[in-house]
């Protein structure tokens, strides 16, 4: 079977995209890990379908890359906003539905796109770190320099704990910076630290805002470029109206045959 397929990145955050729209294409989780695979495949942190969806632009299906349908995914939901966008299916303001529910998404320019995230109702928080969902589970840690920690090792052990078991949780380690903040992840699912992880740069944000109130916007500096996160927060248990804006381009495009 032959299939064409984009590849997109945002902020470091890779992704093979197909447009599914069709419903003729029906992957495996073995051949989805292929496509993801970096040295055997397309190579990749996760592969989305775009599917219709009645009463939307469209549906987005989201695989980690081992291949197995994740939950939702930031940098994913800018990515595939821009390749509808660029190829035609959707226009500037879009509106979509993912596994944890509806998203807007803005095209601000050809390759920055906007995108809302799922308000978050409850936050833990303990001394050792913060517990978050935006869409996908994770933990945030703020350290005193990001640049020293063993994000994979470390943050391996923390997404095997017993407690976050059988699912696992996204490892994050952020610490303060002048203008914001800096974030390294390892993501579940990649089992690896990536160049960005677009739900775990929102949680960091709203974990950094444990004492203020209103309308807040955080810049987050990651290995693979600038995101922004801005949000509105009534107290530590409700945050709404969150955006998460950062570059979303178009690699290369190919067939394959799989």
């Amino acid at each position: 079977m032959k299939i064409n397929f984009f590849k997109y990145q945002g902020a470091g955050n890779d992704f093979v995209i197909i447009d599914n729209r069709s419903q003729s294409i029906q992957l495996t989780t073995e051949q989805v890990n292929f496509l993801c695979d970096r040295r055997f495949g397309i190579g990749a942190d996760g592969l989305m379908l775009v599917e219709q969806a009645e009463g939307y632009d469209y549906r987005m299906v989201y695989f980690n890359a081992d291949g197995h349908e994740s939950t939702m995914c930031g940098n994913g939901g800018r990515c595939i906003a821009a390749f509808t966008h660029h190829t035609g299916v959707s226009g500037k303001e879009q509106l979509f539905i993912a596994i944890d529910g509806p998203h807007k998404a803005n095209i601000l320019s050809p390759d920055l796109v906007s995108l809302q995230m799922q308000d978050v109702d409850q936050v833990e928080q303990s001394e050792e770190a913060t517990i978050l969902n935006t869409g996908s589970p994770h933990f945030v840690k703020f350290v005193q320099d990001v640049a020293t920690v063993d994000v994979y090792s470390e943050g391996k052990t923390i997404r095997n704990r017993d407690q976050f078991q059988p699912k696992g949780i996204n490892v994050n380690f952020a610490m303060f910076t002048d203008s914001g903040l800096k974030v390294r992840t390892y993501e579940r699912g990649v089992e690896d630290e990536t160049l960005a992880c677009g739900t775990g740069v929102t949680a960091a944000a709203i974990a950094s805002a444990t004492d203020k109130t209103g309308h807040i916007t955080v810049p987050v500096a990651t290995l693979g470029g600038m995101l922004e996160v801005s949000f509105d927060k009534t107290d530590d248990q409700h945050i709404n109206n969150i955006w998460l804006k950062g570059p979303a381009q178009l690699v290369f495009s190919g067939t394959i045959d799989i």
